[in-house]
């Protein structure tokens, strides 16, 4: 048996890295950390034009309670994201703007939850960014115990307390901590290399002939032909 837990002083990733990374956005730095750490599409936004980084603080709760997203307000401070997931899946609308309210006022990013969510209109109004799995009005319970500042499995990744989470309209990204400086020069490089390309290719350069591609395609059997050597051979199958 799992004895619930609530973790008070977990080692948080440095602000600025955190920050840094979240300038980048969620797809640039899946890319540049070897595209890993995508939660997947499960997960969605409930606003758009909305990007934030901060570091995860993680609730575990039951199915269809909240009790555990009360305890880890508390634990909650400047630059964090809650990320909350239940012991089996879970679409209750456990998260409104009252959560919301008390989480803002510490100086919470976001809420990323595997649960549902309600209160949206109010949420987009007072610029509180959710990531979740659905929007659902269902109410929940306060009866079952739960931990919080463990690991929790959101969709495709593990999310450990301290961690770098990424989200966005592109979805959400998990930075595990030791990675983030290295995630972030990866990403830095990134960036660079996007940006000469860019400039590349609004001079007229061709991505075909940039990134070398045309080898490939003729290695595939790729060939160039006409429209009417094409439309001959589709003939010539009839």
């Amino acid at each position: 048996m799992i004895t619930p837990v609530i973790v008070t002083d977990i080692a948080r990733t440095d602000a600025a890295t955190a920050r840094a990374l979240g300038a980048h956005g969620v797809a640039t730095v899946h890319e540049a950390m070897g595209r890993t750490g995508l939660v997947g599409p499960g997960i969605r936004p409930i606003q758009d034009d909305v990007r934030v980084a901060g570091t995860a603080v993680t609730v575990r709760s039951h199915p269809g309670d909240n009790l555990m997203i009360h305890a880890a307000v508390e634990q909650c401070r400047e630059g964090d994201v809650l990320v909350v997931s239940t012991t089996s899946p879970s679409l209750d609308g456990a998260f409104g703007e009252l959560f919301a309210t008390a989480l803002q006022t510490r100086g919470v990013r976001g809420l990323v939850t595997t649960t549902g969510v309600r209160d949206v209109a109010e949420l987009r109004a007072m610029g509180f960014p959710v990531w979740s799995a659905a929007v659902f009005a269902q109410g929940t319970v306060k009866a079952t115990p739960g931990s919080v500042n463990v690991p929790v499995v959101v969709g495709a990744v593990t999310v450990r307390p301290g961690d770098v989470i990424v989200a966005d309209d592109d979805g959400v990204l998990c930075v595990p901590r030791r990675d983030a400086a290295d995630a972030l020069a990866a990403a830095d490089a990134r960036i660079a290399k996007e940006e000469a390309d860019r400039s590349a290719y609004r001079g007229g350069e061709l991505s075909l002939d940039r990134k070398g591609l045309r080898p490939l395609l003729a290695e595939l059997g790729i060939e160039y032909v006409s429209q009417a050597e094409y439309e001959a051979r589709e003939h010539g199958r009839d």
